[in-house]
């Protein structure tokens, strides 16, 4: 299997989210997640990526981890917190730390690796009992590269989403610059929602909540009453709070 590590994307990947984070992470993911986190938290950010959780977070205790090292020296440069912590980590491998957290998250990364299962347990591993594991994806079941777009039904003035494939399990790659010299690919991990709630009881989790959450963007011309229409029907993100039981 080819490495899930993002290290040769890394770059790419600063330069597009940036120490504010994307579009997406400021209006929709943050303003979610943000707050569930308190004074009297302790996280640990699983796949960090550059860290942009990590500098809107006001916590008791952060340790972001990941498997790429230039992600993580982006995120130590980029944290003013110097209580924060960055190591690298592979998140799919047994690793140790000191003490144990009441929260994990894992924010839009958990379809870029894989196996699953050995990652739910890590994050198990080092959570306090009833700890809590807040996950925000892509949603599996509309947001599928290469197999979910849009399509206009004209006579119903409906803009709809279709999807060709969802309940197999898919290996997708994905071109950070396609065409371009300094082309690098990820890959994205699709799975059904059920997989992840599955391998979340296997792991020895509970599902807790579980929230769609759509774009807040608005189109304009003659089309805007119909894409806004869909966008508030076929969400992006799927949001799981599991506990630790």
């Amino acid at each position: 299997m080819k490495s899930t590590s993002w290290q040769k994307a890394s770059k790419w990947y600063q330069e597009n989210v940036g120490e504010e984070g994307h579009y997406y992470h400021q209006h929709v993911i943050l303003p979610n997640i943000l707050p569930l986190l308190d004074e009297k938290t302790t996280l640990l950010d699983l796949a960090c990526g550059q860290g942009v959780l990590g500098r809107k977070t006001e916590v008791s205790k952060y340790v972001g981890v990941d498997l790429a090292p230039s992600l993580i020296q982006y995120a130590k440069k980029n944290d003013k917190n110097r209580n924060h912590l960055y190591q690298v980590q592979d998140v799919t491998k047994p690793f140790d730390l000191k003490e144990k957290f009441n929260t994990a998250t894992c924010i839009l990364a958990i379809q870029n690796f894989d196996p699953l299962l050995p990652f739910m347990k890590n994050a198990h591993k080092h959570l306090e009992a009833g700890g809590r594991f807040l996950i925000v994806m892509n949603h599996p079941c509309f947001r599928i590269p290469r197999q979910s777009s849009w399509g206009v039904d004209e006579p119903k003035k409906i803009q709809y989403r279709r999807l060709d494939r969802y309940l197999s399990p898919l290996t997708i790659p994905i071109k950070t610059h396609p065409g371009k010299p300094d082309e690098t690919e990820t890959i994205s991990f699709h799975r059904p929602i059920s997989t992840y709630v599955n391998v979340l009881n296997e792991a020895g989790f509970v599902v807790e909540q579980m929230d769609e959450w759509i774009s807040n963007k608005e189109s304009t011309g003659s089309k805007a009453k119909m894409e806004n229409r869909a966008r508030e029907e076929f969400p992006l993100f799927l949001f799981i709070k599991a506990k630790k039981v």
